[in-house]
């Protein structure tokens, strides 16, 4: 090697090393985006705003909330995946983008599970199955005999490609219910049509659901969570169901591109455990029925990793395969 060339190289090596803890000292010294895989008012918008709320204040700086839609979430999964590794963009991402989406999509030009590093577990959230009113319906066992005795009159819809579709194709696979699928690029027009009557049956997360149930807008069949919902004690488990084998929950957290700096990491972690711990972030998970989950960086890897191992379970179960 070139003496010069070799001796240019090593300074160039020792530089960068120097110069990473700089780069944290200083982040952010511009906006940091926060990407929603999804439209406003669902689920993971949702634990968007309640979660980094507040984040860049204790950051020391602005962060933005950017809803980048499509694709079941793999519009946006991909650009944080391939997104400069400087901390400045992040994905609220979930158990859906992260372990579902590869499961399912055999032919993806990127990898979640290599491209991304987990950075920030947040909260938990749990499903239902849920149906408009108008079907005189109280379980998953009654939804199916209503099915048989009314062909073609119930359609069901969901987001296509996360824990909602899977849910309600494993539970069309289990249990022999033969109801029309529709997709939906998304939770909130998904719940409307299903308010609407445009379509009978959907899935979606407690922490949109719950108010609407109360409400008397959608009626609960069954949740996925290990045990009942308190706020709901006589709608059964998918277990309780006959639904054996569905993991419980979707974990929600804060992802960022793979080579993202360690301390920048540990920084983003440091701030979300603090917002994640505020009285006001906790009343408005508890309020919202999911649960605060969380977890240092490591142990959020291991996690993911282990819902990975789950939903292709799940997947394998329930026959499906998406292009």
């Amino acid at each position: 090697m070139n003496k010069c060339f070799a001796i240019a190289l090593a300074a160039f090596a020792a530089g960068t090393v120097a110069h990473s803890p700089a780069l944290a000292q200083n982040y952010p010294d511009h906006a940091i985006r926060i990407i929603v895989p999804y439209p406003a008012g669902g689920p993971a918008d949702t634990v968007a705003r309640v979660t980094t709320q507040g984040l860049g204040g204790q950051l020391g700086g602005n962060v933005v909330i950017e809803n980048v839609a499509g694709a079941a979430g793999r519009i946006a999964t991909k650009e944080v995946a391939h997104a400069t590794p400087d901390g400045y963009t992040l994905l609220l991402g979930s158990s859906n983008e992260y372990a579902i989406t590869p499961a399912l999509y055999k032919n993806l030009d990127y990898d979640p599970v290599k491209e991304l590093t987990p950075v920030a577990a947040l909260v938990t959230d749990s499903v239902a199955i849920v149906v408009n009113p108008s079907v005189p319906v109280n379980s998953l066992a009654e939804l199916v005999r209503y099915a048989k005795d009314h062909p073609g009159k119930l359609t069901s819809g969901s987001t296509l490609g996360i824990v909602t579709h899977l849910a309600l194709m494993y539970f069309r696979v289990h249990m022999g219910a033969d109801i029309l699928f529709v997709p939906y690029k998304g939770a909130a027009p998904a719940i409307a049509d299903a308010m609407g009557n445009q379509i009978q049956v959907t899935c979606s997360a407690k922490s949109v659901l719950l108010p609407l149930i109360k409400a008397g807008k959608l009626r609960a069949l069954a949740v996925s969570s290990a045990e009942r919902w308190a706020e709901l004690p006589g709608v059964a488990t998918f277990r309780e169901s006959g639904l054996e084998g569905f993991p419980p929950d979707v974990v929600f957290g804060l992802f960022a591109p793979a080579g993202t700096p360690s301390d920048i990491i540990a920084k983003l972690d440091e701030a979300e455990d603090a917002r994640l711990n505020s009285p006001e972030v906790q009343a408005a998970v508890a309020k919202l029925g999911m649960r605060p989950h969380p977890l240092r960086p490591q142990d959020f890897a291991k996690a993911m990793d282990d819902q990975v191992q789950l939903w292709d379970a799940v997947v394998a179960e329930a026959g499906v395969h998406l292009d």
